[in-house]
């Protein structure tokens, strides 16, 4: 072992160290704080102009559906259709906004495997 470097690790080497878990705690923080917002945000899908609602949170947890008296007179099997389609459409509302939320969290870290 070389005089003054430890382990391998130079002094740069510990810096960089040290400044990549400052960044990755930065990351964790802020994606606690993420997972909070994302349980509050409510996001809304719907089917046959708004006959058919779905609503789940930012984590997609289902919070509400809201089916109109004209949607239920169409029948079983359109009704189904419908349902499907506002649940398709609030799921990707959902994994588009937690994308956005989680590039936004970790824009300008350059850590491994977030890019």
């Amino acid at each position: 072992m070389n005089k003054g470097q430890g382990f391998g690790f130079g002094l740069g080497k510990m810096k960089e160290l040290t400044e990549a878990f400052k960044k990755a705690q930065q990351v964790q923080e802020g994606a606690k704080q993420l997972q909070e917002e994302l349980d509050r945000l409510e996001i809304v899908g719907q089917a046959g102009g708004g006959l058919v609602k779905v609503t789940i949170s930012g984590n997609q947890a289902p919070i509400r559906v809201e089916i109109s008296p004209t949607a239920l007179a169409e029948g079983a099997e359109v009704l189904s259709d419908l349902l499907t389609i506002a649940m398709k459409e609030a799921y990707e509302h959902s994994t588009a906004t937690m994308k956005q939320k989680m590039e936004a969290l970790t824009a300008g870290l350059s850590l491994p495997g977030l890019g």
